[in-house]
């Protein structure tokens, strides 16, 4: 009977947050990141402030759930672009990125280029790598490149590189919509051609002296 209780309030409590998330991203989308603060969150689920410090400590523990949520999303999206040639696949995790950014630019920017200065209170950098799928698709995509010969490295550093990349121009694309980069989606694959064909020159060391576990 202990346990039954335990697993309803424990069901209960993963609801709430998931609830809290979704008003979240929708507070981003409408207002950005100014838009986003405890109180305004708690009004539009209904709930009090207080209960809100229940599941995160502040505003940066909000920016790491909305991203982490972001991550899942993107990742579905991406394994529903499969590929048979390697290189064409991976372009599709850069297309995808590049699509979630540019249609959610308020997001992009409030989650994404919003500085974070330290980890969730209680979580790793692994418990936060094993909580991002798209990096892990990324990867795993960037793996399949190097088995077929069209990459050449660590699979994690080439992967890096290629999301600093993507991040930096839809970052730009979104900063600066006055200048003249042409169609957005053409740029974007044009630098993606750019980033894949400088890469298939190259072999590509770790980024660090001690390699990550993929």
């Amino acid at each position: 009977m202990a346990l039954s209780v335990q697993k309803r309030r424990e069901k209960q409590k993963a609801e709430l947050r998931s609830e809290l998330v979704v008003a979240a991203h929708k507070l981003v989308q409408e207002e950005g990141y100014e838009g986003l603060t405890i109180r305004k969150l708690a009004k539009r689920v209904g709930y009090a402030p207080m209960s809100v410090y229940s599941y995160f400590a502040d505003k940066q523990d909000i920016l790491f759930a909305l991203a982490e949520d972001a991550f899942e999303t993107l990742a579905r999206r991406i394994e529903e672009r499969p590929a048979n040639d390697p290189v064409e696949a991976l372009k599709a995790v850069m297309a995808e990125y590049a699509a979630f950014g540019l249609g959610n630019p308020n997001e992009y920017r409030t989650v994404f280029m919003t500085e974070k200065t330290k980890l969730p209170e209680g979580r790793s950098y692994e418990e936060m790598e094993e909580g991002n799928p798209a990096m892990k698709v990324l990867i795993k995509r960037v793996e399949a490149c190097v088995a077929a010969g069209k990459l050449k490295g660590d699979p994690r550093a080439i992967a890096t590189m290629l999301w600093t990349v993507g991040h930096g121009t839809i970052s730009l694309l979104i900063t600066f919509p006055f200048y003249p980069f042409g169609d957005p989606e053409a740029y974007v694959k044009r630098m993606c051609n750019f980033m894949v064909a400088s890469l298939s020159t190259q072999d590509i060391p770790p980024l660090t002296e001690t390699p990550v576990d993929c």
